[in-house]
């Protein structure tokens, strides 16, 4: 496995300069999001290449359930450019969110998010977004968080089981699978996660969180999270990509990225 970052979380005024950044800390691995303006795609594959840089994937989060179908609409044309750009990038995953039924932010808990409406709203959207991956001939990851319709490994195994689809796996992070209460069973649970999920794993992230629920908002190794634990089960399900830290400052990256880099090493 390779220690990864998100791109954004280092900015600098120009692409040299912000690539040149990341490789100081050690990082050939970039989660990248496709800029709407700025450096075209091959002189980003230039510079990412002249440096040995790999991405590990492209962002396509969306609002899958979105109880505006209009941007769910929006949504969808929008990862059909990302999945345009995979290729040409160099890489073949594309990270998605499920989404959630508030009308504000993908990223926030609703009730509604539970009910069968909530689920077939979710497998329609995926349905067409799976049409196009396989158009491109990529694979969608999306993350299971307990503020999205996809919050937990069960409801991830379920997706996958329904759709049948070889261009669906998931994204793991394993800050992001408890709910309120849940904390104290971290080792039962992430054991279960990795027993439905470990063989449908496209990518990893690493972050940390300090309590259960709505978590997963701290930099990787100043929580609660067992490190030991998640990164030993990604080594056993298979997974040799990269681990992408994100939720992190840039001021924060030089601790992250050796923490992570020394956990690996240890397995």
């Amino acid at each position: 496995m390779h220690v990864g970052l998100m791109e954004g979380t280092i900015r600098r005024e120009t692409l040299t300069e912000n690539l040149d950044a990341v490789v100081e800390h050690g990082v050939h691995h970039l989660q990248y999001h496709v800029p709407a303006s700025g450096p075209l795609v091959a002189e980003i594959r230039e510079e990412m290449d002249a440096r040995q840089i790999t991405i590990s994937a492209l962002s396509g989060t969306y609002n899958m359930i979105d109880p505006d179908v209009e941007k769910r609409h929006a949504g969808l044309r929008m990862l059909r450019s990302v999945a345009e750009r995979c290729a040409p990038m160099g890489t073949s995953v594309i990270t998605l969110c499920t989404g959630s039924r508030d009308p504000q932010s993908m990223w926030r808990a609703h009730p509604d998010n539970n009910t069968p409406e909530a689920w077939r709203d979710l497998v329609e959207s995926m349905k067409q977004a799976l049409a196009i991956a396989e158009e491109y001939d990529v694979v969608l990851a999306p993350e299971p968080e307990v503020a999205n319709v996809i919050d937990s490994a069960q409801k991830a195994r379920r997706l996958l089981d329904e759709m049948q689809s070889p261009y669906l796996k998931v994204c793991m992070d394993g800050a992001n699978i408890f709910h309120k209460g849940e904390l104290p069973k971290m080792r039962e649970i992430l054991d279960e996660a990795f027993a439905l999920l470990g063989g449908d794993i496209a990518l990893a992230h690493a972050k940390d969180l300090d309590t259960d629920g709505q978590a997963g908002h701290l930099a990787a190794g100043t929580g609660l999270l067992d490190y030991d634990q998640y990164l030993g089960l990604l080594k056993e399900s298979g997974y040799d990509g990269a681990v992408v830290l994100h939720g992190l400052s840039e001021a924060q990256v030089p601790f992250c990225t050796n923490f992570l880099r020394e956990k690996i090493a240890a397995l």
